[in-house]
């Protein structure tokens, strides 16, 4: 079974490369609003190559599939992520910070939360005639609310809410035409996961699927709705093939694959047509549609993730994994490694990236991850 999970993945991912290769390609990334939600804020799941949909359930599921929480054990957690951003061009003071946590409502219920907070730093403006004007901090904020129940022994499902604001300019030079506002709006994720046991020479095996679309909401805009911008709605879908080697070790073998579901710009190919009065639904019907890239340019916009995360006695974590984005479409490609060590109370983990150009600015990144059993806390106590 593993070697067909593995064989499979392979041949996937080198499918989507082929095909995305087919025509001339063209540099087209596509753009959103609030682009920190893309970011990834845990470090088990960035430690494995930006994978989370299928994995076991923990503490920072609210990002990858809240549907996971159905299936925790303990009934009460949350956890703590730090990601200081871009260090790779020396800026100190541009960092992720995330907040989640749950509560099992029974044996079949949860409900979560979590707080992300991207600050982006002091910037400086300038005037038309280059003079340094006022310092601003642009910043990010979304907060969460999500509601999840196993449908069956096997299967559950969520549904998230979201609220967030994002800021670029602080109001710095309002009156003028250069002047930004903050933008602000509301999302919805929708989400399901799926688990088998598994019955090998080893001891039993867990397979599982998820499904996660998330950001389902309003445009932004940060001209008082002059312009108005697509913020990134994304169908996250993946696997994941949990196997014993024996009654202390484990390997997990993980994989997600990412599409935004937000209109290609066309703009590139000279197509004067603009999005901007595109309403949010139609966004997602039209990013399917194919453009004048034709089929490969769609293919090209699937971006996968794979990672290996072996574990002794549940308690030593080692990971590892590669994220795979076209050159033409962000070229977010990047190796990465991780580590954790748990107790009965608490988690820690922390990921590193190495990016496959020395020159990428996600080079370096580390992330660090601090997670709270309240069960085993109210034990120990007791």
């Amino acid at each position: 079974m593993k070697k067909v999970f593995v064989t499979l993945l392979v041949l996937a991912c080198m499918g989507v490369e082929m095909f995305g290769q087919a025509e001339a390609p063209i540099n087209n990334p596509i753009l959103t609003g609030v682009p920190a939600l893309t970011i990834a804020p845990d470090a088990r799941a960035t430690g494995m190559g930006d994978v989370g949909v299928a994995t076991a359930p923990d503490v920072n599921s609210q990002y990858w599939n809240p549907a996971k929480y159905a299936f925790m054990e303990s009934p009460f957690g949350f956890g703590l992520s730090y990601t200081p951003w871009l260090r790779k061009l020396q800026l100190n003071d541009i960092y992720l910070a995330y907040v989640a946590g749950y509560y099992k409502l029974g044996e079949r219920q949860a409900i979560s939360a979590s707080v992300r907070s991207f600050s982006m730093g002091g910037i400086t403006t300038v005037d038309v005639w280059g003079q340094p004007g006022i310092t601003v901090q642009p910043n990010e904020f979304a907060v969460d609310l999500a509601y999840s129940m196993q449908l069956s022994a096997k299967l559950s499902a969520a549904v998230s809410l979201r609220y967030l604001v994002t800021d670029l300019g602080n109001g710095a030079a309002v009156g003028s035409s250069s002047a930004y506002y903050a933008g602000s709006t509301g999302a919805a994720d929708v989400s399901v996961y799926y688990k088998t046991p598994i019955t090998m020479e080893t001891g039993e095996s867990k397979l599982a699927l998820g499904l996660c679309v998330s950001n389902l909401g309003g445009k932004v805009s940060y001209d008082k709705g002059q312009n108005t911008n697509f913020i990134p709605s994304n169908m996250r879908f993946g696997g994941s093939f949990e196997m014993p080697m024996d009654a202390y070790n484990k390997i997990t073998v993980s994989a997600d694959f990412n599409k935004l579901l937000v209109p290609t710009p066309t703009f590139v190919y000279g197509d004067s047509a603009s999005l901007n009065n595109v309403s949010a639904i139609d966004g997602i019907f039209k990013s399917f549609e194919v453009g004048p890239g034709g089929m490969s340019e769609k293919l090209r916009e699937i971006a996968w993730g794979s990672g290996l995360e072996y574990s002794y006695n549940n308690q030593f974590f080692v990971r590892g994994g590669y994220r795979h984005e076209s050159q033409y479409k962000g070229n977010r490609k990047y190796y990465t490694a991780g580590a954790g060590f748990k107790l009965n109370v608490f988690q820690l983990d922390v990921s590193y990236i190495i990016a496959v150009a020395p020159t990428n600015p996600l080079d370096q990144t580390l992330r660090f991850s601090l997670s709270f059993d309240m069960f085993g806390i109210k034990n120990l106590a007791d």
